[in-house]
């Protein structure tokens, strides 16, 4: 089934955060819901090396006021140019947190970049699931693909809206 009906069923509400110039993303279906949120920003301040949650507030207001239900907190990649404000938002508004499977890559990259010491973990368990590539799942009535997409990193991700028959929708 590939109406313009269902693209235009589909928000993708952004919230761009100026000090990262990065923007988190907040997913659903107009009518549902079940929501995604895709690559939420803890504010991160490197003068100060002090954190703030400004940027992933604005997103937790979003979700209530819209009466969302928050189903994956979704990540594309391990950040650099941001920290993930995942478990803030899961502590506030639930969720699953994910990534894709070649995180534990980066991981064994970083214990040794950073001087980690053992008891950091290399198997992506700080992460509530690990996306395969293509694998497929649910966003409410939403169908979403996880695509492997290396770029910055080995783990890099994207998630692709689906039509009922598997097409992917267009913007």
């Amino acid at each position: 089934m590939n109406s313009p009906d269902v693209a235009q069923s589909v928000v993708v509400h952004p919230f761009f955060d100026e000090e990262t110039s990065t923007i988190t993303y907040v997913v659903f279906g107009q009518g549902d819901s079940k929501c995604a949120v895709i690559d939420p920003v803890l504010n991160y301040d490197p003068r100060s090396g002090r954190t703030s949650t400004a940027s992933a507030d604005k997103v937790i207001d979003f979700v209530r006021t819209r009466k969302l239900s928050v189903q994956w907190l979704l990540e594309t990649h391990a950040h650099a140019d941001h920290l993930s404000a995942a478990p803030y938002l899961k502590q506030h508004l639930g969720g699953a947190i994910a990534i894709g499977e070649a995180i534990r890559v980066v991981q064994r990259t970083f214990r040794d970049v950073f001087n980690l010491d053992s008891t950091f973990h290399l198997d992506g368990s700080q992460f509530d699931h690990l996306f395969h590539a293509d694998q497929a799942f649910q966003v409410g009535s939403l169908r979403m693909r996880a695509l492997h997409v290396p770029g910055h990193t080995p783990a890099d991700m994207a998630y692709m809206i689906e039509d009922e028959d598997g097409t992917p929708q267009a913007g």
